[in-house]
């Protein structure tokens, strides 16, 4: 059966900073009989870190891939810094966006995954920069300058040329969060960042998203890591 598209409900109007970086409405989310998500209601402010906790299979990684629209909804609503995600007001109805439109859009959120998907035949540098030249048609020599920056940052100035089978887990980690970084996104969601790492590297990629919570990044987290 077809989604149904839900119905047309507007973000209030309120002073831009006070409104919600991420305001979500009675989002549900069905995979055939099996519904995943309930109703859920959340507001994330600007500069907030919120962590999503449960047990395996109660949604939490589902609520993220909806949040980036890697995962439609079935109903519901998420606006992004006031933008309705994926889909547009077209003659009194919704409508999904092109996958250009959508690019753009996603282009605002970063995404952190378990697994850190880098590409192996590229160096750091290049993982981390390939998004900014490919999306932002940054020029190469600013995009490299950019790239060694966000490493720098997440404590890997010096391992810029490395390939993934060069770097530990937690190294690699790191470069997906530099990557993430690199697109300046208005929102970073992480999807048990540390799930997939041996327990000896788990400090070293906490310790990176800690720093960023204390700059005022706007980030939603799925981890089982209660104590960080």
């Amino acid at each position: 059966m077809p989604i149904p598209t839900p119905a047309l409900v507007r973000p209030p109007s309120l002073d831009h900073r006070m409104t919600p970086l991420v305001r979500i409405v009675d989002l549900k989310k069905s995979f055939g009989s099996l519904e995943v998500l309930k109703g859920i209601d959340l507001e994330v402010r600007r500069g907030e870190c919120v962590s999503i906790v449960g047990p395996s299979g109660s949604g939490k990684t589902t609520l993220l891939r909806c949040v980036n629209y890697l995962e439609r909804p079935t109903s519901g609503s998420i606006w992004v810094d006031g933008q309705r995600i994926g889909q547009k007001e077209v003659g009194g109805r919704l409508s999904d966006l092109s996958d250009r439109e959508m690019a753009r859009e996603r282009a605002e959120i970063g995404f952190v995954f378990q697994r850190v998907n880098l590409f192996p035949h590229l160096t750091a540098v290049e993982n981390v920069t390939l998004a900014p030249r490919r999306v932002r048609k940054m020029v190469p020599a600013q995009a490299r300058e950019l790239g060694a920056e966000m490493l720098v940052k997440v404590g890997l100035g010096h391992k810029l040329e490395e390939y993934p089978h060069q770097l530990s887990g937690g190294q690699q980690q790191r470069v997906a969060i530099a990557r993430a970084l690199a697109m300046q996104p208005k929102l970073i969601l992480f999807d048990e960042p540390t799930s997939a790492l041996d327990p000896e590297l788990v400090g070293e990629v906490l310790g990176v998203m800690r720093k960023l919570a204390e700059e005022g990044r706007t980030m939603m987290i799925v981890t089982h890591e209660i104590q960080f």
